[in-house]
């Protein structure tokens, strides 16, 4: 099951490796779950997730994973400051409306935040857009008109974001497909991981 999750989710396997054996986490836009199991699989951390569609937390159940039904665009009030070890936001930062707040919230809520997204600036995106289209890919894989998508960004657009609120990256993992990309990452690769915490006072 594993090797096959990490084929279609590369990413999974990047976040699982900052991750200590048993810490407490909390999976935000969680999807169907898988995200939780492999890392209860893999890394024996207790913890929730929090899903908005009724079908996914279905699929949660059936993964036997814990799910809370939220909008997280609402925040994450239910939850106490420093509650979880991590806070994690797989493939969801892009589809946010309020991303700012969500950040804030990520940090109140977890001593650490790792967020995952597709990296708009990968060269063969840009090469899209210079032949006049809205990108396609697999991180990516929507229709301008059916895409989720409503804030798109390449790696430096975040880092931008962290300097600017005060959040301190801790690590980065970029990667095209199931490869780690460490030569011109904003240009080669076409998502990222990234490990975050607020910068001391």
């Amino acid at each position: 099951m594993n090797a096959n999750i990490i084929q279609a989710r590369p990413d999974f396997a990047a976040i699982a490796q900052w991750i200590p054996h048993g810490s407490s986490v909390l999976d935000l836009g969680c999807g169907d779950g898988s995200l939780l199991r492999y890392l209860r699989e893999t890394r024996e951390v207790k913890g929730y997730g929090v899903e908005i569609s009724d079908a996914n937390i279905a699929a949660c159940i059936a993964n036997n994973v814990n799910v809370i039904q939220n909008d997280l665009e609402s925040g994450l009030a239910v939850f106490e400051n420093a509650a979880f070890d991590f806070v994690i936001l797989s493939q969801t930062l892009q589809a946010t409306r309020h991303t700012e707040a969500l950040m804030k919230e990520i940090l109140r809520v977890g001593r650490e935040g790792i967020v995952s997204f597709p990296n708009f600036g990968y060269w063969k995106n840009r090469l899209q857009v210079l032949r006049g289209n809205m990108p396609i890919s697999r991180d990516m894989p929507y229709q301008w008109y059916d895409t989720p998508n409503v804030h798109l960004c390449t790696l430096h657009d975040f880092e931008m974001l962290c300097a600017t609120h005060q959040v301190e990256i801790l690590a980065r993992h970029v990667m095209s497909g199931l490869c780690t990309v460490r030569v011109l990452p904003n240009w080669r690769g076409s998502s990222a991981v990234y490990r975050f915490k607020r910068e001391a006072a």
